[in-house]
């Protein structure tokens, strides 16, 4: 769940025709770094061009994205964007967001089930230090897939998505799930060929 700072709703961002952002909470400009920041801290915000009031905070998260690859943060492979070019006007364009999503949501499982895993396994040992750095840095990794990290993130936000699995499903659930996005990752293969 996206945390807001009173409740309300996502704090407003207007951004302005000279390109600077103001925080319509604190009543002071910021940055793209100060989105960012928001962004992992899980705080909810939508930007508006202060002239149209459009919703433009798709744009500004694609661009903090950018600065952040640009800066050598690099976690989207080549690879990866040219497979997600090649979608764009494809048939398939509507299924990539959810199946991006679902992909996403299922990660975020994964790593809680793999920390839970970790610290079980080596509670009590010799090894349980060695298992706590590697698992802070496992998570540091990780950081940017929390929820509420990347909304608005191109490809990952607009189209439905099957309904998120509770933190309590069964092993058999995950085995499901990770079923169907295999199943769904080999037609995605499929027609690309």
């Amino acid at each position: 769940m996206k945390k807001t700072a009173t409740g309300n709703g996502p704090v407003i961002i207007k951004k302005y025709a000279n390109r600077r952002l103001y925080n319509t909470e604190t009543s002071s400009y910021i940055t793209l770094e100060h989105l960012a920041a928001m962004t992992r801290e899980g705080r909810d915000f939508k930007v508006v061009d202060a002239k149209t009031d459009d919703d433009i905070t798709h744009n500004v998260l694609t661009q903090i994205i950018m600065e952040e690859e640009s800066r050598g943060q690099t976690m989207l492979p080549v690879n990866f964007l040219r497979q997600l070019i090649s979608l764009y006007g494809d048939s398939m364009q509507a299924m990539v967001p959810g199946y991006l999503e679902a992909s996403m949501d299922s990660f975020r499982r994964n790593q809680e089930q793999f920390k839970s895993a970790v610290e079980g396994a080596f509670a009590n040992s010799p090894f349980a230090e060695i298992a706590k750095r590697n698992l802070a840095m496992f998570e540091a990794a990780a950081e940017a897939f929390k929820p509420g990290q990347v909304p608005g993130m191109p490809g990952v936000s607009g189209a439905p998505v099957a309904p998120a699995a509770s933190a309590t499903e069964s092993g058999d659930d995950v085995s499901a799930l990770k079923a169907e996005l295999a199943r769904l990752q080999d037609k995605i293969e499929k027609l690309g060929k």
